[in-house]
């Protein structure tokens, strides 16, 4: 089966749960509002813990923000069929890959489900799953702030990566372009200038679905 291939029979029926998709440029807040989102009981989520090959970062713990696995642990991934989607990243450190596999932790007759990612792995988890499936939740910064609080980030850990974070800022631009969210059919956004709006926003937004 290929990557991001709908396995036969899936049986999805209309009254299972959704993946809602949280997306956003380097520094925008998503990843402060995905653990927000997680805690708000009435929207009774669970969460979708991707896979990557990088090396985790300060604080980082296996399991909890990515599972972090070698080469060898993708192939094997990969050969099985059980890549949903998958990004490739040529860093300054090397090459990265990021993916999402299906390995039981998505049961959509059971949940609702919250999960971190680009247009580009939102649109081929979408096609996995089923449009009516696949919610987007677009985030939004102004860029003069998310370089202030990225530069913060570096400063406080141990050993700077300036090269990573301006190679990230430079491939947002592209990954998160104004043609890429149109063609992804992404409208709605949710401005990131004050925190506790936002997460209002989203969560009346995701309970909508819940109606």
């Amino acid at each position: 089966m290929k990557v991001g291939e709908k396995p036969e029979n899936s049986g999805f029926r209309e009254d299972m749960g959704r993946i809602f998709y949280l997306m956003g440029k380097s520094s925008s807040g998503k990843d402060t509002i995905y653990k927000e989102l997680l805690k708000k009981e009435e929207l009774r989520l669970k969460k979708i813990v991707l896979y990557t090959t990088r090396p985790a970062r300060a604080g980082e713990k296996d399991g909890v923000q990515y599972h972090f696995v070698d080469e060898e642990t993708w192939r094997a991934f990969e050969d099985a069929g059980k890549v949903i989607e998958m990004r490739e990243y040529h860093t300054f450190h090397g090459l990265w890959k990021y993916f999402t596999v299906d390995d039981g932790q998505i049961r959509l007759e059971d949940h609702d489900y919250l999960i971190i990612g680009t247009i580009e792995s939102y649109v081929k988890t979408r096609a996995y799953f089923g449009e009516e499936k696949v919610i987007p939740l677009m985030i939004e910064l102004d860029d003069g702030v998310r370089l202030q609080r990225a530069l913060d980030r570096e400063r406080s850990e141990g050993s700077p990566r300036y090269e990573e974070m301006c190679r990230r800022f430079l491939a947002d631009a592209a990954d998160f372009s104004t043609e890429k969210k149109l063609a992804a059919g992404i409208g709605q956004v949710f401005c990131n200038e004050d925190l506790e709006r936002c997460l209002n926003e989203i969560a009346s937004y995701m309970l909508s679905f819940k109606k």
